[in-house]
């Protein structure tokens, strides 16, 4: 067990959870549908790569097509995914390879050519090499930057490039990032560039070459490691986070940098685009998820909830909602409320087709709410909820769908909480266990629009107060005391959120000088600060591992993730239990992972 689960808390800080509930419904752990290593032997992680996980679908006529393929240390297993509908069999991989000297790092799969027969997998290694492979056919086709002499440091990403069955690019933790071309070989003498576009802290280099070589294009992109780089839904723009603490954003093809922002403090680790490509989620060493809107280019909020550093980050498609009746003013009781919102009702791409009618030039856009989850080094998982509220902050009140605070997940977690600043409320005090640097605005009454949980709200929520009326359709409320949540001892590290206190300037000057002044960023559009831009609470925050997390994906009837242990864990979605694994389920002790 990791110091992280074994230190402070008490026997209920660290149960791990093997089920837990949204408004939507009740995800459960499906114990008979783990993945890992054959052995089941949780893989001791020190020095390790982290575990990843990559999907696809060969469509099969069966009706199985998923398959799933994942790393653990110096091992890639390649399976059929069976999902909610049945148990994994370990002892049948379709394909297992065990590398030396070196350990993959990365995956994709070109979902455009997969078929039954044939796969392309991308795998990316610690040594810096690439290597293309078939995983049904059982075929190493390829490997690039074989001899290391395009970059010798660690592959960081890799991914095919959307549309195309030939593109690929890869990050590297120098902080280039390179094109590929399968068709192409990568030589036999180092790459002689030279200079295509440059911007500020950005270069983008093209091969001197007679003839047509990898790679295609070298970008360099910040300072330190390029952590992870993730392309918009349309594919056009790509959104790069670094270990200097910077999110750019691309337009791809035209090579031009389009917008930046900066962590709180430390470097980025992952980041994630909405369906609709609107906005972009990042997530790393400040322990929160920023959200960046592509259009405005600016944060419009943060999310607390993590104790420690944030791997990844990714949007739910199938939750994400979307509403196009015409707006009405809500005045009713909890179950008319309810009867106004749709979960998960939407198939990813119909949600996505839903979503781009919010840019109509339509004077009343349609009411949407986008889901996406984290989980870090913490070994938490949280759910979060972006809502109109924050989208479209001016909206009238009627507009405000604040149903982030319908139900109570239990757990002490409390629902999702908006903490907004406005000029009403950055005068503020805060009345101490402050989470951020600068103090956060003391809690506003609760709006008269905005239905009352079950789990102790208080019955007295109308308010007459102006000051509250006005800033009413910025901020929803806390239904719990946050104090307890930001008093908690477990932290792995010093740097949190949670442990500065909001008189300490000295000591956030200490941990804010990097090579980019933070003078000169917080407080700014690049990075402002706590009390500048709404905070976000989980709607859920559940410990669901021993060791680091390193996975999130979220597909149609479930949620996979996974840890530095090698166990892929399947999160049955509400309703979706398969008719075996409830049966295997119903055997397990509630609350507990056997």
């Amino acid at each position: 067990m990791s110091k992280m689960a074994a230190e402070g808390g008490g026997k209920e800080m660290n149960e791990i959870k093997s089920q837990f509930s949204t408004r939507e419904g009740a995800y459960k752990l499906l114990t008979h549908s783990e993945y890992s290593r054959p052995n089941r032997v949780p893989f001791n992680s020190q020095g390790s790569n982290p575990v990843r996980v990559s999907f696809v679908n060969v469509n099969d006529q069966s009706g199985n097509g998923d398959r799933i393929c994942f790393n653990v240390g110096r091992e890639l297993y390649f399976y059929i995914y069976k999902g909610v509908r049945k148990a994994a069999d370990l002892s049948k991989p379709i394909d297992k390879r065990i590398y030396k000297g070196t350990q993959p790092t990365c995956h994709d799969f070109n979902h455009l050519t997969a078929t039954a027969e044939s796969v392309s997998l991308l795998v990316g290694f610690s040594a810096g090499q690439v290597q293309l492979i078939d995983p049904i056919k059982k075929e190493t086709s390829k490997l690039f930057n074989e001899e290391r002499l395009i970059d010798k440091s660690r592959v960081t990403c890799v991914k095919w490039v959307p549309g195309s069955e030939s593109l690929f690019l890869v990050a590297h933790s120098s902080g280039n990032m390179y094109l590929y071309n399968v068709e192409h070989t990568c030589g036999t003498t180092a790459p002689h560039y030279q200079i295509l576009k440059q911007g500020e802290n950005y270069a983008v280099h093209t091969c001197k070459s007679k003839s047509t070589r990898n790679p295609l294009l070298k970008w360099t992109v910040g300072e330190g490691a390029l952590n992870e780089f993730a392309f918009s839904p349309d594919g056009k723009f790509l959104a790069c986070v670094s270990q200097d603490g910077f999110l750019r954003v691309f337009n791809f093809d035209a090579v031009e940098l389009h917008g930046t922002m900066k962590s709180y403090f430390g470097g980025l680790l992952c980041a994630c685009w909405s369906p609709d490509g609107k906005y972009i989620v990042a997530g790393g060493e400040d322990d929160l998820v920023t959200v960046w809107s592509f259009t405005d280019c600016r944060v419009i909020a943060r999310g607390h909830g993590h104790k420690s550093w944030v791997s990844v980050v990714a949007f739910d498609h199938y939750t994400t909602s979307v509403e196009e009746s015409d707006p009405m003013e809500f005045s009713g009781s909890d179950e008319d409320f309810q009867d106004q919102i749709h979960f998960g009702r939407d198939r990813a791409n119909s949600t996505q087709s839903r979503l781009s009618k919010r840019n109509s030039t339509d004077s009343r856009p349609v009411s949407v709410t986008y889901r996406f989850g984290s989980v870090g080094q913490d070994t938490q998982l949280c759910l979060w909820d972006l809502t109109e509220d924050i989208l479209f902050p001016h909206l009238p009140l009627s507009r405000t769908r604040t149903h982030t605070n319908v139900m109570n997940t239990g757990g002490g977690t409390g629902a999702a909480v908006v903490i907004a600043a406005s000029a009403a409320t950055t005068t503020a005090t805060n009345s101490g266990g402050s989470v951020a640097p600068d103090s956060l605005p003391a809690p506003l009454p609760r709006s008269n629009s905005l239905p009352h949980s079950a789990a102790g709200a208080s019955k007295s929520g109308v308010t007459d107060n102006p000051v509250a009326t006005g800033v009413s359709k910025f901020a929803t409320l806390s239904l719990h005391d946050r104090k307890d949540r930001h008093t908690d001892k477990d932290h792995k590290r010093n740097h949190s959120m949670g442990h500065i206190s909001s008189k300490s300037s000295d000591k956030l000057n200490l941990l804010t000088k990097t090579k980019t002044d933070p003078a000169k960023t917080l407080g700014t559009q690049l990075c402002p600060r706590m009390t500048d831009v709404p905070l976000l609470e989980p709607l859920i925050c559940k410990k669901i591992a021993h060791e680091r997390l390193t996975v999130l994906i979220f597909l149609e009837d479930c949620i996979v993730t996974a840890c530095q242990e090698g166990f892929i864990c399947t999160w049955a979605r509400p309703g979706k239990v398969g008719l075996l694994t409830s049966q295997n389920q119903a055997n397990s002790p509630s609350g507990t992972v056997v």
